[in-house]
């Protein structure tokens, strides 16, 4: 049954801070305990908890602003489950910051914690239409921190990194046994053949895996596939059995990893460059996809994070994150996360590389109102010798008014469907252009045609301002700090390898790593002001402890 924890509004007038020594209390209060029980822990919004919880039946749950807490704390110091409950049982900071104010108070054990975390996992699966619960907290908790810190959010950078789930890469030999014997594992033994029981036997993956030459991998992993195929056709009988997740695992391996031979009257494996980039990564993460970036294979997800970026700023807060698959381009993300997160935080500048770029993007972008800077772009670079399509005088993206020798078109019209301008020019004074040898427009018998497609127009804009090495060395400048955060959540959070598998897993641990950094930068802001505080005060003459006016 849900209920609200709010004893630590009203503690005991005597507890364990009430007979420290005066200096190891003014310690604790310069700690970061009073902070995070402040502006985190007193913030948490319990209620949304709630539908996890029967409304009118059972014992009362266990205080979710503690249970979070210990995971944004697990996560900030990059503990682990045995590491934080030690913490939280001997630490007194940790039990000041989670509002208790004497040790041993509440009893919280390891099954406390995976309990909760399995009803967040089940909400978040029952709910795919909603914001997780761990991103609506972090939504909160971002909105207080800006309030109270002042940030400037109109000014962002964004950028992303490969997160691997807590599997391992596979060569299509070992994939293709772990399916296999993922799903007979769930069988029941009676209904399959001597020769799928002997899967499950050592002796099996041995002569499979380890002692399988270069020579041999083709012929074995042939066998292996075989051996699948078999087992969907003995659970073909068995409705209940044939619909195991598991069982269901084999039978996507096979449509995505195999082709009908009509010849040898089987399936044979296809090539590695016919499997595509969404197929079966891991028998124990089937949400996890590849993903060749840059000179490197990655598998697993896309870590997306946005943070502010504004000089004035003391700290930099992240604004927003998601966890996609990681076959799921820098754009596309992009794209779905603009609108939101300038609805939330007044976005009007966002800095990026140009892995980011699409049209769609760009056009959202100026719809939304906000100023794309990016500090390169992507493909192939215009020839140095056409003049660039900026040098002509366009309107809105969509009407050509004139050309670099300031010469109007005689008709100029926008083709919607095609997304192309087009504009004709006149043929005889054309013909007599200077640089018409470089000049885009074609010059026919009746007319000198001219037709740009409206994404390369945007592109053309882009180089433009990046020849500018100013504007680049700005945008550069402003989006190069979004390395050091990813690297500190990566690093010093432990996100290089989650502990956990499947999308929606990782996606929850990825939200409470973000929220652990963003409180690390409140940290941080709290620690400037103090400092600035102290430096103005030494700065003040005083004469025998008498403040002199200057």
């Amino acid at each position: 049954m849900f209920k609200e924890n709010n004893s630590h509004l009203q503690p005991e007038l005597f507890n364990t801070s009430t007979y420290m020594h005066p200096r190891t209390k003014a310690m604790l209060e310069k700690s970061w305990a009073p902070l995070y029980y402040e502006h985190v822990f007193c913030k948490i919004d319990e209620k949304m908890f709630a539908s996890l919880y029967c409304s009118d039946n059972g014992c009362p749950n266990k205080p979710v602003n503690i249970l979070l807490s210990l995971e944004f704390l697990k996560h900030l110091y990059d503990y682990t489950d045995e590491q934080i409950l030690e913490q939280y049982y001997f630490n007194y900071q940790v039990n000041y910051a989670l509002g208790q104010r004497n040790l041993g108070e509440l009893y919280i054990c390891e099954r406390t914690l995976y309990d909760f975390r399995k009803r967040v996992y089940e909400y978040t699966l029952a709910h795919p239409e909603e914001a997780d619960l761990v991103f609506r907290q972090f939504d909160q908790l971002l909105t207080h921190f800006l309030d109270i810190t002042k940030i400037n959010t109109k000014e962002q950078r964004t950028d992303s990194t490969a997160i691997m789930p807590n599997i391992r890469r596979a060569g299509r030999l070992a994939l293709a046994f772990d399916v296999l014997k993922q799903a007979v594992r769930v069988c029941p033994p009676e209904i399959l053949p001597e020769s799928l029981r002997q899967v499950l036997e050592p002796a099996f993956k041995t002569e499979v895996l380890y002692r399988s030459r270069a020579s041999e991998a083709k012929n074995k992993l042939q066998y292996l596939l075989e051996l699948q195929q078999q087992l969907l056709d003995v659970v073909a009988s068995f409705p209940e059995v044939a619909e195991l997740p598991l069982v269901k695992l084999v039978r996507r391996f096979l449509a995505e990893q195999t082709v009908f031979d009509p010849v040898l009257k089987k399936r044979v494996a296809k090539k590695g460059q016919e499997i595509s980039p969404d197929s079966l990564q891991s028998a124990y993460d089937p949400d996890a996809t590849f993903r060749r970036k840059g000179n490197k294979d990655r598998v697993g997800y896309t870590y997306t994070l946005t943070e502010t970026c504004a000089d004035e700023n003391p700290v930099q807060f992240v604004t927003d994150y998601t966890l996609t698959k990681n076959v799921k381009t820098d754009p596309e993300t992009l794209e779905e996360r603009l609108s939101m997160n300038k609805e939330r935080t007044g976005l009007t500048d966002l800095y990026q590389d140009g892995g980011f770029y699409s049209p769609k993007v760009q056009k959202l972008a100026e719809e939304q109102g906000v100023t794309m800077h990016y500090t390169n772009l992507t493909g192939r670079k215009p020839a140095l010798k056409k003049l660039p399509l900026t040098a002509f005088t366009i309107e809105n993206h969509q009407k050509v008014l004139a050309c670099p020798q300031n010469q109007a078109p005689v008709h100029a019209f926008f083709n919607e469907g095609k997304e192309e301008l087009i504009a004709w020019f006149n043929p005889h004074v054309c013909k007599e252009c200077p640089f018409k040898e470089q000049c885009p427009v074609k010059i026919q018998k009746k007319k000198a045609l001219l037709k740009i497609n409206q994404k390369s127009l945007l592109v053309a804009e882009i180089r433009k301002e990046l020849a500018d090495h100013e504007f680049r060395r700005e945008a550069t400048s402003k989006r190069a700090a979004i390395e050091g955060t990813i690297s500190a959540i990566k690093r010093g959070r432990g996100a290089g390898k989650l502990s956990v598998r499947g999308q929606i897993k990782c996606t929850l641990v990825m939200g409470f790593k973000t929220i652990a950094h963003n409180f690390q930068q409140l940290k941080k802001f709290f620690a400037l002001k103090a400092k600035k505080e102290k430096a103005a005060k030494t700065k003040t003459p005083s004469l025998q402890g008498v403040i002199v006016p200057i």
